[in-house]
């Protein structure tokens, strides 16, 4: 398999440059790499949109709104507590 061919079908690859991109700089290799990728594939053009989404509504929850006002209610918290409990149980 030639190196195109490798990066062409390298979701598992593609999807790490795209949240590597979100969180700092690729290089260029990386660059052409992912914009090679995402020019065959539908499903990691949908997960770039999906992630780039994603970031920027963590990011302005975490950096617009006062972040030490929000809380889980204990109600939602003993739930989540029994579902983590029981997943590892398993």
């Amino acid at each position: 398999m030639d190196e195109l061919t490798k990066i062409a079908y390298n979701c598992k690859k593609a999807t790490f440059l795209i949240e590597k991109q979100e969180i700092g700089a690729i290089t260029m290799r990386e660059k052409l790499e992912l914009k090679i990728h995402l020019a065959g594939c539908r499903v990691c053009r949908i997960f770039q949109q999906q992630s780039v989404a994603i970031n920027k509504m963590v990011k302005s929850l975490l950096y617009h709104h006062d972040v030490t006002n929000v809380k889980l209610d204990d109600d939602f918290k003993n739930k989540l507590q029994h579902r983590i409990e029981n997943q590892l149980n398993k």
